[in-house]
C-alpha cells in the first residue's frame, strides 16, 4: 500500500524558513537564479546554520516514536529553490539531525497547490505572495521574518506556540467593525454577541491538529509536550466573546493574555513560544524582537487584535 499522511500533523516549510538562507537569497535578488545555483551547488557539502523555524520542526518532529506506524508529525519541504539547491537542503536537515524525508521543489515556480496533496496543517514561507495564496486557497499560511529572534532553549522538552485571535484563531468580522467605526463600536458589538461564537479564522485547523497532538500526547509515549497561548489585544468585556468561541469548538488553550492594545512583544518574551502567529505588520514587527514570529496576511490590517 502507498505511504499516506492521514493522522498526522502536517507541516510544509520552505527553505529559508527552516535553514539561514539570507546570504543566499541576496545572490538571487541581486543577480539571477543562475548565480543562485552555483553558489548552493559550491555549498552543496556546507551545512546551512538553523533558520527561525529550526527549532519549531525540531521539536513537533520530536513527538514522533521509534515506531512509524505512530508517527504523529510528518515535516515536508516545499520550496521554490530548484532541485540541486533542495539536495543542500537535506543534507543540511541530516547534519542538524531533524529528520525530513519528503520534498517539493519547483525552481521558482508558486509551490502551494501541492498543499492539498499534502494534506498540510501549517505553511511556513519566507515569500509573501505565496503565503497570500495558500490563505486564499483554505490553508493555514504564514509569512516568517528570517531576522526574528531565534527561540529560547528554557523549554527543550515543550513545545511553545502562540496566536493572535481575530484574523488568525478567529474571523476578521469584529476586525472590520474596529476599522470601520473604532474601538467602543468593537466593544459594544462583542459584548452584545458575547454568546455568538466568532467564525473560525485561517488557523482554527491548526489549532485543532495541535489540540489532538496535545492530546494524544498525554499517553507518555513521547517525553514531548505542547503548550498553546492566544495573545490579544481584546480586553473586557470583548474577552468573553473569545473564550466562550474556544468552549465552543471544544477546544482549550493553556494561557490567555487579553492585553488591551498593551505591546505584545514583552508579553510573548515571558512566554517564550516557539513560534508566534499575527495578522498586524505591528504586533509582528514588535513580537520579532524577542521571539520567532510569522505574519498571517488578511484582508484587514489593522486591529485591536
Amino acid at each position: 500500500m502507498p505511504a499516506d499522511l492521514n493522522d498526522r500533523l502536517v507541516v510544509a516549510i520552505s527553505s529559508r524558513a527552516l535553514f539561514d538562507f539570507e546570504e543566499e537569497n541576496r545572490v538571487f535578488e541581486q543577480a539571477d537564479d543562475a548565480a543562485y545555483m552555483r553558489l548552493q551547488l559550491d555549498r552543496l557539502e556546507r551545512p546551512a546554520s538553523p533558520g527561525v523555524a529550526f527549532q519549531l520542526v525540531r521539536k513537533l518532529l520530536a513527538f514522533n516514536t521509534s515506531d512509524a506506524q505512530r508517527d504523529r508529525v510528518e515535516v515536508v519541504l516545499l520550496s521554490r529553490n530548484d532541485p540541486v539547491s533542495g539536495l543542500r537542503v537535506f543534507n543540511s536537515a541530516k547534519h542538524h539531525g531533524t529528520p525530513i524525508e519528503r520534498g517539493v521543489f519547483t525552481r521558482g515556480r508558486a509551490p502551494y497547490q501541492y498543499l492539498h496533496a499534502l494534506q498540510a496543517n501549517l505553511f511556513l514561507s519566507a515569500e509573501p505572495d505565496d503565503v497570500r495564496a495558500a490563505l486564499h486557497a483554505g490553508y493555514p499560511a504564514a509569512q516568517v521574518y528570517p531576522e526574528s529572534a531565534r527561540a529560547s532553549e528554557a523549554h527543550p522538552d515543550e513545545v511553545r506556540i502562540a496566536f493572535d485571535g481575530d484574523a488568525v484563531l478567529f474571523s476578521d468580522e469584529a476586525e472590520r467593525v474596529y476599522q470601520a467605526e473604532g474601538l467602543p463600536a468593537f466593544q459594544q458589538h462583542e459584548a452584545d454577541r458575547a454568546a455568538l461564537p466568532l467564525p473560525p479564522g485561517p488557523f482554527k485547523p491548526l489549532l485543532e491538529a495541535l489540540h489532538r497532538l496535545q492530546k494524544a500526547s498525554t499517553d507518555g509515549s513521547t517525553p514531548m509536550r505542547l503548550r498553546t497561548a492566544l495573545v490579544t489585544a481584546r480586553s473586557a468585556p470583548a474577552h468573553e466573546r473569545a473564550v466562550r468561541t474556544l468552549m465552543h469548538w471544544n477546544i482549550t488553550v493553556d494561557e490567555a493574555m487579553f492585553l488591551g492594545g498593551l505591546d505584545k512583544g514583552p508579553f510573548l518574551r515571558e512566554f517564550q513560544p516557539d513560534f508566534f502567529f499575527d495578522d498586524q505588520a505591528g504586533h509582528v514587527q514588535s513580537a520579532a524582537r524577542h521571539v520567532p514570529v510569522g505574519q498571517v496576511h488578511s484582508a484587514a490590517t489593522s486591529s485591536p487584535a
